[in-house]
């Protein structure tokens, strides 16, 4: 029987705030326990739940850095975070746990070249713009928010005009929305999965409109990002 999602406690915040403090394979293997029981399960039953509902398959990453060719060389990542991996649609259903909260968030990060090249084609044409501004719209109006995971360009793409009326758009490398819920009564409690699922259904607008406009990259994931343990 699979196990029912309670919310994340004040253990699971306490968990990453030390791992802030100590990022350490000491501090790793010492409280691993407290990491699988009050962060990595619970995370794992809220997307199994949620799949349900959204359909797709559970993926929760490793909690190790690849630090080969980071500057950064502390071994675990400050959050832990899963997606729902839906046939048909590049948009990840995504979930991150840390000690600021819960995030939850939908769109596409990372565009490959040619995903970059549809996209703002799609931005500049008056039909297929227009309707991702009024989108957009929506959902921010629903408390969503646009993240800027990779630095914009300074300026408008090569051949767009930089008086675009849609240029922000179009210095884009990604397209994510959500919304996060910081640590109180709501996240130690089964409502925070509500939480993940209104920012989920109000940002699949926006992945339609990137799976109808975008879509997969050509290029295969070994070659974009390289062999990975």
């Amino acid at each position: 029987m699979a196990e029912k999602f309670a919310g994340y406690g004040q253990e699971a915040v306490d968990w990453f705030i030390g791992l802030e403090r100590d990022n350490s394979k000491s501090y790793f293997t010492a409280t691993r326990s407290q990491w699988e029981t009050h962060v990595l399960q619970p995370l794992t039953a809220m997307l199994e739940s949620l799949a349900l509902e959204f359909g797709g398959t559970v993926r929760v990453f490793r909690q190790n850095r690849d630090v080969r060719f980071s500057r950064d060389k502390s071994p675990y990542k400050t959050t832990t975070y899963g997606v729902l991996e839906r046939s048909g649609s590049a948009a990840g259903l995504y979930a991150q746990i840390s000690a600021a909260g819960l995030y939850a968030a939908t769109g596409y990060h990372e565009m490959a070249s040619d995903q970059l090249e549809r996209f703002r084609e799609a931005i500049a044409h008056d039909k297929t713009g227009a309707a991702l501004v009024a989108i957009l719209h929506k959902i921010h109006s629903a408390g969503l928010t646009t993240m800027t995971l990779t630095p914009p360009l300074k300026t408008a793409p090569r051949s767009y005009p930089r008086d675009h009326p849609r240029v922000e758009l179009l210095r884009q490398k990604d397209l994510v929305v959500g919304r996060l819920l910081p640590p109180g009564a709501e996240l130690a409690s089964p409502g925070a999965q509500e939480h993940v699922a209104a920012v989920w259904r109000a940002g699949l607008p926006l992945g339609a409109w990137l799976d109808k406009h975008v879509g997969e990259s050509d290029t295969p994931p070994e070659v974009r990002y390289g062999a990975r343990p």
